[in-house]
């Protein structure tokens, strides 16, 4: 079952992994120590987050490291705009009505 990107950001320990992983790649045993959790929790969260392709594994020998999909997390940033762009409109004019009406006095 493929997750929604919401559910797979709204947790604070995948959005901490996220966040590890866009520093370096990482194998679930180091993600972890880190996390101070089981191998197999890891796993679980980071299966999440593959199935969103926010991360990608990519085998090294007998190890998988987990990769930071920055193109991925860049779409989801471009979709965030279109209202960051609207929210920022709203309060700069916002802010020039407050300072029309302070100037009124």
């Amino acid at each position: 079952m493929k997750q929604d990107i919401f559910q797979a950001i709204a947790d604070p320990t995948r959005r901490a992994i996220l966040t590890l992983l866009a520093i370096q790649a990482l194998t679930p045993n180091v993600m972890a120590e880190k996390f101070d959790m089981t191998r197999q929790a890891v796993s679980k969260h980071i299966k999440v987050l593959h199935e969103c392709d926010l991360v990608r594994p990519k085998q090294s020998g007998r190890e998988i490291y987990y990769h930071f999909n920055a193109k991925k997390m860049q779409e989801f940033d471009n979709w965030l705009a279109q209202f960051r762009q609207n929210w920022e409109t709203q309060f700069n004019q916002l802010d020039q009505l407050l300072t029309t009406i302070k100037t009124q006095k």
